[in-house]
């Protein structure tokens, strides 16, 4: 039994590296959102394990406030990300009707 013990602890000490790696290496926030969600998770399977392993409940609260953690965390990068999005769709949309513009007022001019 003590080696499932130590086969969980060194799954879930490598699985939170690699995601620590992601949230580090990134490359875009969304990365750095889904990893940061996955660490979360891991977090409350580690506290889960040790529930399970010492037989009591009197972490769960934890687990409660780690799940609405990243719940509240991924709705806020999300829409972060889609304001964003809309500011650049926005300046896209600028640019273009000013290089249109131009093009209009230069065709104009001869």
């Amino acid at each position: 039994m003590t080696i499932i013990w130590i086969a969980t602890g060194v799954m879930f000490s490598v699985a939170s590296l690699l995601v620590v790696y992601r949230i580090v290496r990134g490359p875009s926030i969304l990365d750095r959102m889904i990893a940061s969600d996955v660490l979360l998770t891991t977090l409350m399977l580690v506290v889960g394990a040790e529930m399970v392993l010492n037989g009591h409940t009197r972490t769960i609260p934890l687990m409660v406030v780690l799940a609405s953690t990243a719940i509240f965390a991924t709705i806020a990068v999300a829409r972060y990300v889609s304001k964003q999005d809309k500011t650049a769709a926005g300046a896209d949309q600028i640019s273009a009707d000013a290089t249109l513009t131009d093009t209009t007022t230069k065709e104009g001019d001869r």
